[in-house]
């Protein structure tokens, strides 16, 4: 063997190693819950069938798994509709969260005002302000967005601006001794070490905003997840609520990844939760 294969072998292994760590670290990460996933729907399934429960009344997986695959076309369609709700609300909600926060971090007086008018917005029942959003914008998108709107901007406002808050005062202190603005100290110092809590605010956002569509469905809507939900329940269809309610729960876990890969591709100087 030549020095010129050792060369060629050595990275080989390396990027081996590199990969075999990685699928360890995916592995430690997904099997807890996977297992625990599992283990839940056995049990659950057995105390189905032994104790013969009616499946009006709490049908088993199976049963569930057989309803998600004889309604695949209308569940993948309520998918859809529910899944363009939290997002355009999602969007709205991020954007006005961060928006809120950093006019109360840039503009002193103002923000004093401001302030206590979000948190007592906040304190306003969301479940009260459906029917109206629904008598004012219909029953198209419009009413579902403002809602999650009303329900997601909060978290992001608070922790955006946790963040925007607590930045070192000697950095503060030595951007203005060169004689910084504020503007300069927002952009450079402030707003990149908000990042991390908005990130934070986004991921705890998105899942009130899959609340805030299944509310603002339940209220008045011809389409989507809570729409089949609300309906099914009507019909007596337990296993069709759950097979709505299995789509939802993995409607909200691929928006709260999908945050969580963002987080950590493109703000990876923060610590990551397991």
């Amino acid at each position: 063997m030549t020095a010129t294969d050792n060369v060629t072998r050595v990275p080989a292994n390396v990027d081996r190693a590199a990969a075999n760590a990685r699928m360890r670290e995916v592995l430690a990460r997904f099997m807890p819950p996977f297992v625990l996933l599992v283990g839940v729907i056995v049990v659950w399934e057995a105390v189905s069938r032994i104790f013969k429960v009616p499946e009006f009344v709490l049908p088993a997986p199976s049963t569930i798994v057989a309803v998600l695959i004889a309604h695949q076309r209308d569940l993948g369609y309520a998918a859809f509709v529910t899944a363009r709700e939290v997002l355009w609300g999602f969007v709205l909600s991020g954007i006005i969260g961060a928006a809120v926060a950093l006019v109360i971090a840039r503009f002193a007086t103002f923000g004093r005002a401001l302030y206590p008018l979000v948190v007592l917005f906040q304190n306003v029942p969301k479940v009260a302000l459906a029917p109206l959003f629904i008598l004012w914008f219909g029953f198209d998108l419009a009413p579902k967005v403002v809602l999650i709107v009303v329900i997601a901007f909060f978290p992001v406002a608070i922790n955006m601006l946790v963040g925007l808050q607590t930045v070192d005062s000697n950095l503060v202190a030595l951007m203005r001794s060169v004689g910084a603005s504020r503007n300069v100290i927002l952009w450079r110092i402030q707003i990149p070490n908000s990042l991390p809590y908005l990130m934070a605010g986004l991921k705890v956002a998105v899942t009130l905003a899959v609340i805030g569509a299944i509310v603002g469905e339940f209220a008045g809507a011809q389409a989507g997840l809570g729409y089949m939900i609300q309906f099914a329940s009507t019909q007596m269809q337990t296993a069709l609520v759950f097979a709505a309610l299995v789509e939802v729960s993995v409607l909200g876990m691929l928006f709260y990844y999908a945050i969580e890969w963002i987080e950590r591709r493109y703000i990876d100087w923060m610590p990551h939760t397991a």
